[in-house]
């Protein structure tokens, strides 16, 4: 009876839930392991893939007539290319793409990341009641980014769920501050407690951090970790350009994006990505008492946070936000 009531809720949420297809990691297991430091190769990609964005834009702008008006680029189309270039998907909004990324990544760093099956892992308790999500997918693999243990759902959290920060922020006029907490709505609902059990403190820094990635594209607001000095100097990723050449040829202004600047993740990255740091919370203390029994049993000399200067940091970093992205016990933490 119970088994069959597991495959029912199994192909219910398939089938209804676009959520089912948000991951976790465990955080705990990959302790220890000695991973090659995945920077420079994910940088390489992001920043190939922010290229082909640029120019697929400017194939557009240029091949269908879309400038607004002389002289000028259009953003709308610059940003929905630079999205399909970055999830390597065929489309800016339809579809799972934080996840895809996520799936494409572990590809592509197959040979630098750690990974693990969910019944070897600290979350092998969690009955589908429990979390369903969790039990009807494999888990994100893990990677060391300069030195600092990340799941590769991070980077799809970063440009996926920072996009969604960043159009809230842009063009539905909410406040930031709004923006996280409609974060923390959704780790409360699709993309953490309603579906996995697990609410990931460390996803909602990868979202704000994605925002300000999106924020700076263009660098249509300010960075508010950021003084107004280094504001005012800051550099955009993209800028329009005139094409000086093509503009004699048509006897008109022809202008065109350009990177005025290489996307480094560094820039964003930090120890409160790392969920051994910033701890997850579990939606019930049933589901506590299991992962901790796991946890206890697999490395008994594990403590959340596990390395407790990087939150100091991390405090110190996003100053009043940090009460809203970070896990009470890295708030706390002397």
């Amino acid at each position: 009876m119970a088994s069959s009531l597991q495959r029912i809720i199994c192909i219910f949420f398939l089938v209804f839930s676009t959520s089912a297809q948000t991951a976790e990691i465990d955080s705990v297991t990959p302790r220890g392991v000695i991973l090659e430091d995945s920077l420079h190769q994910l940088n390489a990609i992001i920043n190939d893939r922010i290229q082909e964005g640029v120019d697929n834009a400017n194939k557009w702008q240029s091949g269908f007539g879309t400038l607004p008006k002389e002289g000028s680029c259009n953003e709308e189309i610059l940003y929905r290319e630079l999205r399909k270039s970055i999830f390597g998907t065929l489309t800016a909004s339809w579809g799972l793409k934080g996840y895809s990324l996520d799936k494409q990544l572990r590809i592509l760093l197959a040979d630098k990341s750690y990974s693990l099956s969910l019944k070897d892992s600290i979350y092998r308790d969690i009955n589908y009641i429990e979390g369903f999500s969790l039990n009807l997918k494999e888990l994100s693999d893990i990677v060391n980014i300069d030195g600092h243990l990340i799941g590769l759902d991070k980077i799809g959290h970063f440009f996926a769920e920072g996009w969604e920060y960043f159009e809230q922020t842009n063009e539905n006029d909410k406040t930031l501050i709004q923006a996280i907490q409609w974060g923390q709505d959704q780790e409360a609902g699709n993309f953490g407690y309603a579906t996995t059990g697990i609410f990931s403190y460390a996803d909602l820094v990868a979202n704000f951090n994605g925002w300000r990635f999106w924020s700076n594209v263009l660098h249509t607001k300010d960075d508010p970790l950021k003084n107004g000095f280094a504001n005012f100097f800051a550099s955009s990723y993209i800028s329009c350009n005139i094409q000086i050449l093509n503009s004699i040829r048509s006897r008109k202004i022809i202008r065109k994006w350009s990177i005025k600047q290489k996307f480094d993740l560094m820039d964003y990255l930090d120890g409160a990505w790392d969920e051994g740091n910033n701890c997850v919370s579990f939606n019930n203390p049933i589901i506590e008492e299991k992962v901790m029994a796991r946890i206890n049993t697999t490395k008994p000399d594990f403590k959340c946070p596990y390395i407790e200067k990087e939150c100091s940091k991390a405090r110190d970093k996003y100053g009043k936000y940090a009460k809203y992205i970070l896990h009470p016990a890295c708030i706390t933490v002397k």
